[in-house]
């Protein structure tokens, strides 16, 4: 796909955002799930892709990794595109994915592209109406089996689309200390049986928008109804591990997900997936939970005109801030590494872009409240202005492995 006009657009692209790219909204839907319309699509929507391939819960960030969605997925799902203008104002749209293969350093720096090779995380709004089944995401060694990366990922629940709860804000992690590994596969072996009763070796803890949790692979954690923005590593492998959640059954290929075709039906492979030590750490709370943390002094952030925390930081695998500009304020944010935002909550002027927060979103419309910034713009400098007397800016920033700034 790489073309000569590929080539020259990414570069026009670059050179026409003075660093920073504009993406357009990347939608995706899930068959097994129930949208729980937070995520700003125009009611309308939520099934235009039709009742077979489900409703959308989902819209993915700064993404180059396709989404596996089965043997009805469309071409580029998942996939972020950029929009580049041209001198007549028409538009042209084209993969993030080639961007960053042709650009490479130049755009995500030399740090992560030596090492590499990719943009190697996306981050996603997760919008279910209901919980999900209690399920793992596996590690890179055991990925490596059916030819994926292992994922860690992280949850953080932004106000501004938790203006509701859903029917189950309350997340399930790890198993409850004193379960025996013989408990919970008798749970696996019962799978087919109706409601295997996994979570009744777990435990719920309440969410709160404006607070998070880390997620590292191996962890068995069903995800509350809340509207989540998780930042993850580039991949999209589970296994699903409870078998009935909210009266709906789960079908059992979800279980074998993950495991290499000549290990189905090996129950001790389930087990081998799951981090024994981590799911049963009896600290889960003080581990695992994440407040947010300013990244410099607070005073003299205000003094500045803006706040900025972070909202995802146990991971080495990405990270992720929040930063609000105050009403009239302009500021210089300086990061040293590159990233991908959402804007949350405002309007303004960021660099040449005008940016702002739609209300309601059209499939297929484009939106200004999506862009990716180059390592090189981050480090210089990217100047915000707040246009509003009255209103916040607000965005949610992701950044890729082993962040300099942590």
């Amino acid at each position: 796909m790489e073309t000569t006009a590929t080539i020259s657009i990414a570069q026009k692209a670059l050179e026409q955002g003075q660093g920073i790219l504009r993406l357009t909204p990347t939608w995706v839907p899930r068959s097994f799930c129930v949208p729980g319309r937070r995520i700003k699509l125009h009611p309308d929507d939520y099934y235009v892709l039709g009742g077979e391939r489900g409703g959308i819960d989902e819209r993915w960030f700064s993404s180059t990794t396709p989404a596996k969605n089965g043997p009805l997925t469309g071409e580029n799902e998942g996939l972020s595109h950029i929009v580049c203008t041209d001198e007549n104002g028409s538009e042209t749209q084209f993969l993030l994915k080639d961007a960053v293969d042709e650009l490479k350093g130049e755009l995500i720096g030399d740090r992560l592209w030596n090492e590499y090779q990719s943009w190697p995380m996306y981050s996603k709004f997760f919008d279910n109406m209901g919980p999900l089944p209690h399920h793992l995401h596996h590690n890179d060694e055991q990925a490596a089996l059916i030819g994926q990366l292992g994922k860690p990922e992280a949850y953080y629940f932004p106000p501004q689309v938790n203006n509701h709860g859903g029917d189950f804000p309350y997340t399930f992690f790890g198993i409850a200390p004193g379960t025996t590994k013989e408990q919970i596969k008798e749970c696996l072996q019962n799978f087919t049986k109706g409601d295997n009763k996994i979570t009744n070796y777990s435990s719920a803890y309440r969410l709160e928008p404006g607070t998070g949790w880390d997620v590292p692979p191996g962890l068995l954690h069903a995800p509350g109804s809340m509207c989540t923005y998780e930042p993850q590593k580039a991949s999209d492998v589970f296994a699903m591990y409870q078998s009935l959640v909210n009266e709906a059954i789960i079908p059992e290929e979800l279980l074998w997900n993950g495991t290499p075709k000549d290990q189905i039906g090996n129950y001790d492979q389930l087990m081998d997936a799951i981090d024994w030590d981590l799911n049963t750490d009896p600290q889960m709370m003080t581990n695992r939970f994440m407040r947010p943390k300013p990244v410099r002094d607070e005073a003299e952030m205000e003094a500045d005109g803006y706040r900025e925390v972070w909202v995802c930081y146990r991971s080495d695998a990405f990270s992720a801030k929040e930063l609000t500009v105050f009403p009239g304020q302009t500021v210089t944010i300086k990061d040293s590494a590159a990233y991908g935002l959402i804007m949350m909550q405002g309007r303004g002027k960021m660099g040449v872009w005008d940016i702002e927060t739609p209300t309601m979103i059209r499939y297929g419309q484009l939106t200004n409240d999506e862009f990716f910034v180059s390592e090189k713009a981050a480090m210089d400098g990217v100047q915000i202005t707040n246009h509003s007397t009255t209103d916040p800016i607000v965005m949610l920033k992701h950044f890729g492995p082993n962040n300099p700034d942590m």
